[in-house]
């Protein structure tokens, strides 16, 4: 089983940084395509950042020349730096995995593996 576990979460204001960290378990971490999600109460799940196996990337338009996705195989880790953060970016941000193919999948769904969360408040 693999276990993912996020950090760096926390309150910043307007116009502030902040890095997640999502560290995973297991001696496969590089076979996975690894993505970022991120749900607000009342809303469903989407798609902040992923990032495939060879090192492709995918963004949603809302992150798009603000986040950067980035991986470290040989610390079973995977990073989304935030800057110039937004009050609409307040949500629980989740880690997650995939292994079915090296396609860069959007939907959740697509992805076996999740971490318990953590939030990030944007205040303004």
């Amino acid at each position: 089983q693999v276990q993912l576990v996020e950090s760096g979460g926390g309150l910043v204001q307007a116009g502030g940084s902040l890095r997640l960290s999502c560290a995973a378990s297991g001696r496969t971490f590089s076979r996975y395509t690894m993505g970022w999600f991120r749900q607000a109460p009342g809303k469903g799940r989407e798609i902040v950042a992923a990032i495939s196996r060879s090192g492709n990337t995918l963004y949603a338009d809302s992150a798009k020349g603000r986040f950067t996705i980035s991986r470290d195989n040989a610390k079973n880790t995977v990073s989304l730096q935030m800057n110039s953060l937004k009050p609409e970016d307040t949500a629980v941000y989740y880690c997650a995995a995939e292994d079915d193919s090296a396609i860069i999948y959007r939907s959740s769904t697509q992805y076996e593996y999740w971490g318990q969360g953590t939030q990030v408040t944007v205040s303004s």
